[in-house]
């Protein structure tokens, strides 16, 4: 298979960053991977290897660690980054801020330091739907204002501005921001998934440990919202697709130097929506307890991605049965997820 062209992705060992080492070894890329483990998994690694009959190269290693990303790249020459490592918790966020801003935002100068002195110029970034705030109108687009409430959002809209100056320097670079929404599922194989750390801060893991007995009940916060049922609606993505994404990114050179792309379904879908099509793909009943709002949640949200379509033909091929299907799929082969408990 002729190489395309060599990749680093930090945050590779994650949850999308797995999903997407994926894509580009079948699209013929060449990966290098680094990350520190905080998030990741080295069994995730090793999953891509399986999936793909694909070699990697992966580095544990902290992309503040600015010393050791100038030996990577004095050795791997990648001609493109892929940015994904970074802590991704909100509640988190707001209880431990600094953290947040030393690892996000020293993390990701770190490493715009270490591509200017290897002159490697493309980086594609893991940014977030949180950048935009409270909607002004629906359904975002990129020229919505962005007013990110909490800090893991403020750290998001941080890099695409540090992104964008850099870009500005020299001519030859070019920095691709994709704003994700809510993504979810896993990869058909059953190989790779979501593996969330402690109790699932995002619903879908939520759910399927509800399904499989791990937890007794799923919490909905809030069901007196504005949506169909009285739940929240969000726009979920199946992480394969949102992989491919990066994927067209790296195909298009029409994009501009700095560019913002939404990566979202293009709608959305209420808790209990997504409730019910998982007990219809499983065969089990999700207990659930309603619980009062919490505050500063949306009654709903959804993405206008038109512009990822028009920009470089990706459009999403995965509805919410498919990910349903895909995250049981992945549960059911592995109960406690890569092995650490």
């Amino acid at each position: 298979m002729e190489i395309n062209m060599r990749v680093l992705v930090t945050g590779g060992a994650g949850y999308i960053g797995s999903h997407t080492c994926v894509e580009l070894l079948e699209a013929g890329h060449e990966v290098f991977v680094v990350d520190n483990l905080s998030n990741g998994h080295e069994t995730s690694i090793e999953r891509v290897r399986i999936i793909t009959n694909c070699e990697l190269q992966f580095m544990n290693a902290d992309i503040r660690d600015t010393n050791s990303l100038v030996k990577i790249f004095d050795t791997f020459k990648p001609d493109s980054v892929i940015h994904f490592a970074g802590l991704k918790a909100v509640g988190e966020s707001t209880a431990d801020p600094i953290k947040y801003y030393d690892v996000n935002v020293s993390g990701s100068i770190s490493l715009l330091m270490a591509m200017s002195k290897a002159e490697c110029n493309n980086i594609v970034f893991s940014s977030s739907a949180t950048v935009y705030g409270k909607p002004q109108y629906l359904p975002y687009d990129e020229e919505h204002p962005t007013n990110p409430v909490n800090p893991y959002g403020r750290t998001k809209l941080m890099i695409e501005n540090i992104i964008q100056d850099w870009t500005k320097v020299d001519s030859k670079r070019k920095g691709t921001i994709l704003r994700y929404f809510n993504p979810v599922g896993a990869h058909e194989s059953g190989q790779i998934g979501e593996e969330p750390i402690g109790i699932p801060d995002n619903i879908m893991p939520y759910i399927a440990q509800v399904a499989d007995g791990r937890r007794e009940y799923l919490n909905i916060f809030g069901n007196d919202y504005d949506t169909a049922d009285g739940t929240g609606a969000r726009d979920y993505i199946h992480v394969v697709d949102l992989a491919l994404a990066h994927i067209g990114v790296l195909n298009k050179n029409k994009l501009d130097r700095f560019e913002v792309l939404n990566i979202g379904a293009g709608k959305s879908t209420t808790v209990l929506e997504l409730v019910s099509k998982f007990e219809e793909i499983s065969g089990v009943p999700i207990k659930f307890k309603y619980l009062p709002r919490r505050e500063g949640d949306l009654a709903a949200f959804w993405a206008n991605s038109s512009k990822a379509s028009e920009k470089m033909s990706w459009k999403p091929e995965r509805n919410i049965k498919k990910i349903c299907e895909d995250t049981w799929r992945w549960h059911k082969l592995n109960p406690t997820g890569y092995g650490r408990e």
